[in-house]
């Protein structure tokens, strides 16, 4: 949805509520589960190694329930004030080029495990209101061989909306602006946090 001037809290919290009786853009729901992109989508993933050491694994893992990984000065998120369960409604308010952008994203699933590797972090998928349309998982990985720490950044999407088709390479840009920072905001998270 794109605005010419700021929404107020009551605007976004309606069009929270709207948008969170709305189905998926996308046929291919949880599907950032496996490495195996659906076909004809732009594909992103990006990694950063946070350090070592199972301290630092919680401290991230706290780091992604507190949505600290969405720490921007462009981009802000509304959401609940809880960690992120499936079926979770929220909506990401950026301003760019002078004008505000509210997109809205459902989280698909949650995930925690313990074998092969200590995982935690979870998906979200673009409801109609969002410019792009796909799936995004946001990932802390503990590798017990090595003791290192990873945050992964995992997205499949294309244009959703006719001006996102229109402004693709801008799009573009900034999807991957939104990578960098993500990877640079646990980073940072993880430093301030960690004991």
């Amino acid at each position: 949805m794109l605005l010419f001037k700021q929404p107020d809290a009551q605007q976004i919290a309606d069009f929270i509520a709207a948008q969170s009786r709305l189905k998926f853009t996308y046929p291919q729901v949880a599907a950032t589960r496996t490495q195996t992109p659906p076909a004809g989508y732009q594909v992103d993933h990006n990694r950063i190694c946070l350090g070592q050491g199972r301290a630092l694994y919680e401290t991230a893992k706290q780091a992604l329930v507190d949505w600290q990984h969405y720490r921007f000065d462009w981009l802000t998120l509304h959401r609940p004030d809880a960690g992120p369960e499936a079926g979770q409604t929220v909506a990401a308010l950026a301003h760019v080029l002078g004008i505000w952008v509210l997109n809205a994203c459902r989280v698909v699933y949650v995930v925690e495990e313990t074998e092969p590797l200590h995982r935690f972090g979870f998906a979200y998928g673009t409801l109609p209101e969002h410019a792009e349309s796909g799936e995004e998982r946001f990932q802390v990985e503990w590798n017990t061989d090595d003791d290192s720490v990873w945050y992964d950044l995992y997205a499949f999407s294309r244009p959703g909306q006719l001006l996102s088709k229109i402004a693709s390479p801008y799009v573009r840009r900034k999807q991957k602006q939104f990578a960098r920072e993500s990877l640079l905001a646990m980073q940072a998270a993880v430093l301030k946090n960690c004991p």
